[in-house]
């Protein structure tokens, strides 16, 4: 009876080495849980905190942003076996970090915004781990952006402010991309060279490393998958010898490819196994796509389709928390970014995190990534770690379908001549291949495209008449500065009757419907203008969502979005101009729209503005029809997409607006409008964004607490306070609280951790009907 058990064991055993069955070790464990932490190194009593973490909350107008040493500590056990290797990757600490693992100092790094890795295999132990991470945020001119906070355009929060992870792999692995720090090599790369809807042909190069004591003959399988199909790839065999490592290279040929694009973005999952002696060594997957971008003579080209891009800009902060949003929350900033109407982002003015990316991926946002930096040029040691971001920008983002443009250029600075030489030298290098473009702020030939900001040029129509050599240019910042400054030169005339402040586009959301209305005109206005510029093969405004700057004791207000994300009007003018033909996933807002930026009430503007994508619009005043119209074509919009619709009414009658899309003579989409009357209630919203709540790991989301009349009208101009609480233990409540409503919302942050339980919010004014929210 043994005998047949052995035999029958032996018999399993083998079949699952022919299949390539036996287990790998690798493993990659969210390490983001139990953490304590401390400003003060000597005190006694740190406290209890998880990752993401940010070293302060601030408040939501921050005039004086902490800075400074912040400590961060984890206590930790961990199963260790002979011919293994121990990781702890860090995705990205502001901005300087010195690491300690059971007392010896193991790593020091500089840079906020890329990740790293450390090697901790000789320093762990199986039982009483203790790691610990000094964080420093002070200004330091050596470290990019290198300016100082209080003369910056933006803030540089500390902390711990991504997502840290324990890797275990095999003694032969494959490698990390930023770790290995090898030109053109590292990690997995994939690559396609030549692109078509027939077939799509290129390389996959993957680097291992054999730190074992023997070497090891190795072959890579490589799947390329979709929901659709299926395609594997064996590269040859190689043989690495013990502490060496090499990067083996294999041809891809996919036939009928499923193309990556803004309205289909198709991804492939891509798994590579470590084959040695029908062993799978290690194993890593991730997603990629393929696409075919391209500058010609005439414009833009995705796949062959030529397109005007049109994007926006995104800072990743959010308010009181700073940098330290979740995967999730980031995710949520991308579906709002494509659902305004956009199929572009600019990660102005720095690396940006990779689920972000990711989100850019799924969703088909094309992507400009851009190095760290504004207005500032250091000494030798600044120009090489700004060189060194290049190097692990691109290591760490090669493979995301959606970036298409390369921003390394520190943004507004006094780059020399051997900077932007170097700089371009550094990316090809690292992506030596056709299509793959660098954009700086100089108009400078060492760059593909040239970026300026709209502020920039000497009069409205300078960039439509741009002409340096055929010379492609992306308006990488319009609409704000312009009209801030007032001297855009464009309609200033009709601005006669605006005060100062009123011309701006810099509106809160509570500086009420004729500021708002001013805002997505400016932008509009410029939209229109960027347009007709004969080189010029796209725009981002500036920008999307509201932000705290080092500079200012007040809240950078030209989003088009606030700094909780509720849309301005101006969101919808951009919603207007996507085609009504597009159709996205049906969790995406897409298809025929039309918006009323009106609150029709006793204040409100006669002439009333209706932003749609439709060929004509009818207003209708208590279902009595106001017009039926064309879309208002004059010098301001004769270029647009879409130009807005403008209906004049008589004098003002409280009850209801509706707007009907019309395409082809059929109702498609309509929006109503009510006049608010007296606040009575409140109703409480969470915002996810098609994206739910964490379960697993910490999240965070907005709660807003609308101020509605008897109908659920919103109130455009109630500012109670509002008071939140709530009833769970996995979760708190970060802002000001209680927190006045601005323009009939009031909001706080909701920060959960592993919510598995029922947890409830509830939001109350002594005046008005309170509101309870049951999350499950």
């Amino acid at each position: 009876m043994k005998y047949y058990f052995l035999l029958a064991f032996s018999v399993i055993f083998l079949m699952s080495c022919e299949k390539n069955e036996i287990h790998y070790t690798r493993t990659k464990t969210h390490f983001g849980s139990d953490w304590t932490f401390t400003k003060d190194s000597t005190s006694l009593n740190w406290e209890k905190i998880n990752i993401p973490h940010t070293a302060q909350i601030e408040p939501l107008v921050v005039n004086n942003q902490w800075q400074g040493d912040c400590w961060y500590q984890k206590q930790f056990d961990i199963e260790k076996t002979a011919n293994e290797k121990v990781f702890l990757y860090f995705e990205g600490i502001m901005h300087e970090a010195w690491i300690w693992i059971n007392g010896k100092k193991v790593s020091h790094h500089q840079g906020g915004y890329l990740p790293f890795t450390v090697d901790a295999t000789n320093w762990v132990q199986e039982k009483n781990n203790t790691l610990i991470v000094k964080v420093n945020n002070d200004d330091n001119p050596q470290i990019p952006p290198g300016k100082t906070l209080k003369t910056l355009d933006f803030n540089y929060y500390g902390g711990i402010y991504r997502n840290v992870y324990l890797v275990k792999t095999n003694s032969v692995y494959i490698t990390d991309a930023v770790h290995a720090n090898q030109v053109n090599s590292g990690g997995i790369l994939v690559h396609f060279d030549e692109i078509n809807p027939e077939i799509a042909t290129g390389f996959i190069k993957v680097h291992v490393k054999n730190e074992s004591d023997e070497p090891k003959k190795v072959k890579l399988e490589i799947t390329f998958s979709t929901p659709n199909n299926k395609k594997k790839f064996t590269s040859k065999e190689v043989v690495i010898g013990s502490k060496t490592d090499e990067s083996i290279t294999s041809t891809l040929e996919i036939l009928n490819p499923e193309l990556w694009g803004i309205k289909q973005p198709n991804l492939y999952n891509v798994e590579v196994n470590v084959i040695s002696e029908n062993r799978i060594l290690d194993q890593q997957t991730l997603k990629t796509g393929i696409r075919k971008v391209e500058l010609k003579a005439d414009g833009f080209y995705l796949n062959n389709e030529k397109i005007f891009i049109n994007g926006t800009n995104r800072h990743q902060e959010y308010p009181y928390i700073g940098y330290a949003l979740s995967d999730e929350a980031n995710y949520r900033d991308a579906v709002k970014i494509k659902n305004a109407g956009f199929d572009f982002v600019r990660l102005s003015h720095y690396p940006q995190t990779e689920a972000f990316l990711k989100a850019c991926d799924e969703l088909g946002i094309l992507v400009m990534n851009c190095i760290s930096g504004w207005q500032f040029s250091g000494d030798e040691k600044f120009l090489e770690n700004s060189f060194q971001e290049i190097r692990d920008l691109a290591r760490r983002d090669r493979n995301h379908p959606s970036v298409v443009f390369w921003e390394v250029s520190l943004n507004e600075s006094d780059m020399k001549e051997p900077y932007m030489q170097k700089a371009n030298t550094l990316l090809k290098a690292e992506l030596p291949y056709a299509h793959i473009y660098t954009a700086g702020w100089i108009d400078n030939l060492n760059y593909d495209l040239y970026i300026p900001a709209r502020q920039h040029g000497k009069a409205p129509a300078y960039w439509n008449h741009y002409e340096n050599n055929n010379r492609k240019i992306f308006i990488a910042e319009y609409g704000d500065w312009e009209y801030y400054a007032q001297n855009a030169g464009f309609n200033q005339t009709s601005f006669a009757n605006l005060k100062e402040e009123e011309r701006t586009s810099r509106q809160l959301r509570g500086f009420g419907e004729k500021r708002l209305l001013q805002q997505a005109f400016n932008y509009q206005e410029a939209f229109n203008s960027n347009v007709k510029g004969k080189h010029t093969i796209g725009q981002a405004n500036w920008l999307m969502f509201d932000y705290n700057r080092g500079y200012a004791d007040d809240i950078e207000s030209s989003g088009i979005s606030d700094i909780f994300r509720i849309p301005k009007f101006a969101h919808y003018f951009y919603q207007s101009q996507r085609s009504p033909t597009v159709k996205l996933s049906e969790k995406l807002v897409s298809g025929p729209m039309v918006y009323i930026a009106n609150y029709w009430n006793e204040k409100s503007n006669l002439d009333v503005t209706v932003f749609s994508n439709c060929d004509e619009v009818a207003l209708y005043l208590n279902d009595i029809l106001i017009a039926k119209q064309k879309p208002l074509r004059n010098a301001f919009s004769d270029q647009l997409p879409h130009p807005p619709f403008v209906f004049k009414i008589s004098s003002f009658q409280k009850g209801i607006l509706r707007a009907e899309g019309i395409i082809n003579g059929k109702k498609v989409t309509e929006h109503i409008v009510k006049s608010p009357e007296s606040a009575s209630a409140i109703q409480l919203v969470i915002d996810e964004s098609n994206v739910k709540i964490n379960p697993n790991n910490p999240d965070v989301v907005f709660v807003y607490a609308k101020i509605v009349d008897a109908n659920g009208t919103v109130v455009p101009d109630a500012n109670h306070a509002v008071t939140f609480s709530i009833e769970g233990e996995q979760a708190e409540l970060i802002g000001q609280n209680p927190i006045t409503a601005e323009a009939g919302i009031a909001t706080i942050l909701l920060r959960t951790n592993q919510l598995k339980k029922t947890l409830k919010i509830k939001a109350e004014h002594p005046t008005l009907k309170a509101a309870t929210l049951t999350l499950k």
